[in-house]
């Protein structure tokens, strides 16, 4: 007699499994030609996290504090040309140099050669420097042992290119500007590390290595970290950054200091 088999279990449907691997919006359901509600009420929750993320302001002073506990000595506050967050979303070209009184700033500093300038800026998501930073350097600055650093600058309504003043004004090597990130429906929160190779004003994206979607949800603190050392490490080497670096994957679980 042969056995007798249930039914089968179709299990989750192709759509339940993709949305397990990704937050992007796959396989969403319908109620005639409309979405359904919850899905609209996520999407709008969504895109005011990343309205809020992109128009708020980071607080520039405990950042600065929060740094003081991690590194030593206090971090510098500069500010770009860019006098407020409206000026700022209308006009990148200003958020890419300092205003007057930070160039003063910057130039009451003694001048001095040093390995790496690290440069803390709100970019389009104070949220995610606020949040991300401090874990962020914790696991960082361990891997930058022997490093001559310049003093730390927290930057308000910076881009990214305003590390390349900052850089050049402190004879800096190379300098990573650790920045919040355009958000997206999925991340209002996500976190960029530039690393650059003699920074100075003029240079490109292109000469430039990105570590991007640092967050709790996409690359860790500790991977991100040694994506970073490796970064620098290599440039010192081969003194250069950009196009010409290319990450190699397999050896970033691996110590790159030599």
């Amino acid at each position: 007699m042969k056995d007798v088999v249930g039914p089968i279990s179709a299990g989750p449907s192709l759509a339940a499994r993709l949305r397990a691997l990704t937050p992007a919006r796959v396989g969403l359901g319908r109620t005639g030609v409309s979405q359904l509600t919850g899905d609209l009420l996520d999407f709008q929750r969504a895109h005011a996290q990343a309205r809020d993320a992109v128009h708020a302001r980071m607080d520039a002073a405990s950042l600065a504090s929060a740094i003081g506990s991690i590194a030593p000595g206090l971090a510098l506050r500069l500010h770009s040309a860019a006098p407020d967050r409206a000026t700022y979303l209308q006009r990148p070209d200003l958020g890419r140099r300092l205003d007057k009184t930070s160039r003063g700033k910057l130039a009451s500093v003694p001048a001095a050669s040093c390995d790496l300038a690290l440069i803390v800026a709100d970019g389009l998501s104070a949220l995610a420097v606020e949040r991300h930073l401090p874990p962020l350097l914790r696991e960082l600055l361990p891997r930058l042992e022997g490093w001559n650093l310049a003093p730390f600058t927290v930057v308000e309504q910076g881009r990214v290119a305003i590390g390349d003043e900052i850089g050049a004004a402190f004879n800096a090597t190379l300098s990573v500007i650790l920045i919040g990130e355009r958000p997206g429906l999925s991340s209002p929160d996500s976190l960029g590390a530039y690393i650059t190779w003699q920074p100075r004003p003029g240079r490109t994206d292109a000469e430039r290595n990105c570590v991007s979607n640092i967050r709790t949800e996409g690359l860790s603190y500790t991977q991100a970290a040694a994506q970073v050392s490796y970064y620098l490490h290599e440039a010192r080497r081969r003194r250069l950054t950009g196009v010409a670096l290319k990450e190699q994957s397999n050896l970033l679980e691996e110590d790159p200091r030599p």
